[in-house]
């Protein structure tokens, strides 16, 4: 799912092709697409970009009828840029947007149809699409830490609610606390006021560094290679493969369709975390240590 730096760079990209464009056309091919009934998607035709917002993991784009088009990508979700005209097939083209620069088209990978689209009335109707997490990149250590100990739950939990912080998701929140060299599972109760500090500066830093590498990667043209895995990354989807600060093979806790990837050793003092799957048939079997994974591998 596109997260903080992707969606940054996304409106970066829309910034240059469409703020002050007008659409002259809007194609919605799939019935899943619209989750709203009022305003239409048609009281945006004819009218211009005024402004263009990152509320959460959803691109918004403001016209000058106060109307506000947001859409989530979800985790297939992705946006397309041509100079010319496309149409919306239905199919994995969802929906189509001419404007007078050029199209651009939403397409969603797979059989699953989870992107959306809400058209929001005025700054109180885009207000209410905002699950009301704080904006981790201007947030002061105070505000972070506030925010961050206002509940008692685990730090991987924490970092991708988005109604504490916004954008981000199971991507960067791994790439964070790899960072910080803390356990994705220790609870905010627990942290100490210097861990805080470390991950307010690995929140903001992590962040950062990706805004910037995708800035670079799409050097000005439309984004088109976005991932929740890169190769860059130090732990998120590198199962098993090498942390790259200690060398260690990089483990994983899977859950539903998502999984956390950690390194024991920075992260949780040679500690394995049970995947909740493998713990319960492997039950007193299970390995607590890297030292007794290795032995029985």
């Amino acid at each position: 799912m596109p997260e903080l730096p992707d969606i940054t760079v996304y409106i970066e990209a829309l910034e240059q092709r469409i703020s002050g464009r007008t659409l002259t056309q809007a194609q919605i091919a799939s019935v899943f697409l619209v989750r709203t009934i009022e305003p239409p998607v048609e009281a945006c035709v004819g009218h211009k970009v005024t402004g263009l917002r990152r509320v959460g993991k959803r691109i918004a784009i403001g016209f000058d009828s106060d109307i506000w088009l947001v859409l989530h990508l979800m985790i297939a979700g992705r946006m397309h840029w041509s100079e010319r005209s496309r149409k919306a097939d239905g199919r994995r083209t969802l929906a189509s947007f001419v404007f007078d620069s050029g199209c651009l088209t939403l397409t969603e990978a797979g059989s699953q149809k989870r992107a959306s689209l809400h058209m929001a009335a005025g700054e109180k109707g885009l207000a209410a699409l905002d699950p009301g997490g704080i904006d981790v990149m201007t947030a002061p250590l105070d505000q972070f830490s506030r925010v961050l100990v206002s509940g008692n739950h685990s730090l991987k939990h924490a970092l991708t609610d988005p109604h504490l912080f916004s954008g981000i998701g199971n991507a960067y929140s791994d790439e964070i606390l790899h960072r910080a060299r803390l356990s994705p599972i220790k609870l905010t109760s627990k942290l100490t006021a210097e861990e805080i500090a470390t991950l307010h500066a690995a929140t903001q830093g992590v962040l950062q560094e990706w805004i910037e590498r995708l800035r670079a990667e799409a050097a000005g043209k439309f984004p088109e290679k976005v991932t929740a895995f890169r190769e860059e990354m130090a732990v998120h989807g590198r199962y098993r493969q090498p942390c790259p600060r200690c060398g260690a093979k990089i483990q994983r806790i899977r859950y539903a369709s998502n999984e956390t990837n950690y390194c024991a050793v920075c992260q949780t003092g040679g500690r394995l975390l049970a995947d909740r799957a493998l713990s319960r048939l492997l039950r007193e079997d299970w390995p607590r240590t890297l030292e007794e994974l290795e032995t029985s591998s």
